[in-house]
């Protein structure tokens, strides 16, 4: 049995936090059921690339989940949502702040409704603060959060991250927090609000360094992009280009993997000038630069293969797919009895043992609307009305 068998949660999220924190409650058991909007669903739906008439992504992220489509803005449509939450365990939502209250479902309503829910509130800045209804993406918290800054090389531009940093640092948060909720009610019969801020999440990634930033204060030094231990300051700990303009990451911080990388490169003498920073250390960075520059970076893979050292080729494209390390158990294949496709999908990396995928295709926009509105209580002839005066799809 799943670890969260049992576990009813509903998701009015959409786009990429919400939707991932469920697909790790999915595939740790849980049942979870998106409430989209009737009319186009999550928009996630209609993003390129597209297989077939839906999107690759909303696939990637929404396997195993059931879709109801419910107009939460018309009064039958809310009153329909409280009675969904009576029977439910979980809530997850990814509106700006005082949304869900607009709506007549805030917290305090849904907590009368039924004491034991958790709500699990997802949102750009925070409930309070100054920036509490900004509007917002990955890449602004990043940046806010000083995540981007202190990427790149030093007098350089930060680079562009290329995967959303925020938002799937948030969603880990946000399932943990449900967690850690269901743990607590379990122990107190009573629910719970958790709230989780995607730029705030961002500063988990920074947690070492701005870490130790605040423990040394007037003694230490603002982070600087390009110039320290984990981000391209050090020769012993940064990438190198090769031959074909591909690249090569050393990450040698130990002596000993440094000593036997100079080694391996016939410069022992560059065996104790690895942590040297500043402009002795660009200097020894640079005499690295020219040897990897001899190579490919196959070469310097199939060099580098039997010699335990810190150093992996920087895969790209579908390569990783291909790598001999790649965890073959993470993908897996679903048959979609509406598009007649067998469809791969990427677990989440959680212990199989503890959390075997969900392995039922995503769902068409309110494919589950009136099963699960009986499985609620609605009567068909309820359901016909909703239908009707389209509250449901």
């Amino acid at each position: 049995m799943s670890a969260l068998c049992g576990i009813r949660v509903l998701d009015l999220s959409r786009l990429l936090p919400g939707p991932y924190c469920t697909l790790l409650l999915a595939d740790l058991g849980a049942e979870v059921v998106k409430v989209e909007a009737p009319e186009g669903g999550d928009p996630l739906r209609h993003l390129p690339p597209l297989l077939g008439e839906d999107s690759a992504l909303f696939h990637a992220l929404n396997r195993g989940k059931r879709s109801l489509a419910l107009n939460l803005k018309s009064p039958q449509g809310a009153d329909v949502f409280r009675r969904l939450v009576s029977r439910a365990d979980v809530l997850v939502e990814g509106f700006r702040p005082g949304t869900l209250a607009r709506l007549g479902l805030g917290w305090e309503v849904l907590r009368q409704v039924n004491p034991r829910l958790v709500l699990c509130s997802i949102s750009g800045y925070g409930a309070q603060g100054p920036l509490a209804t900004r509007a917002g993406h990955d890449l602004c918290y990043v940046s806010r959060a000083g995540v981007l800054g202190y990427g790149g090389q030093a007098g350089g531009a930060p680079p562009m991250p290329g995967v959303q940093v925020a938002d799937i640092g948030g969603a880990q948060q946000a399932a943990l927090g449900i967690l850690a909720a269901l743990l607590e009610r379990a122990r107190t019969g009573e629910g719970r609000r958790v709230q989780v801020s995607l730029y705030e999440s961002s500063f988990a990634f920074l947690h070492m360094q701005l870490g130790a930033r605040l423990v040394l204060g007037d003694l230490g030094l603002p982070l600087a992009r390009g110039a320290e231990a984990l981000n391209g300051g050090l020769a012993c700990y940064r990438l190198y280009q090769t031959k074909d303009g591909r690249w090569l990451s050393v990450a040698a911080l130990e002596p000993k993997f440094w000593r036997a990388f100079c080694v391996a490169l016939g410069r022992e003498d560059l065996a104790g000038s690895g942590w040297l920073s500043g402009e002795e250390g660009r200097a020894v960075a640079a005499e690295i630069e020219a040897l990897i520059l001899a190579r490919t970076l196959q070469e310097w893979v199939r060099f580098l293969a039997d010699k335990d050292l810190c150093c992996e080729p920087v895969l790209e494209g579908d390569e990783p797919l291909q790598d001999l390390a790649f965890p073959r158990h993470l993908v897996f294949s679903i048959g979609d009895g509406r598009t007649g496709r067998e469809v791969r999908h990427l677990r989440t990396p959680l212990d199989p043992r503890l959390a075997p995928a969900a392995e039922r295709p995503p769902p068409a926009l309110g494919e589950h609307s009136a099963e699960l509105l009986r499985e609620a209580g609605l009567a068909a002839e309820e359901i016909a009305q909703l239908r009707e005066a389209g509250v449901i799809r």
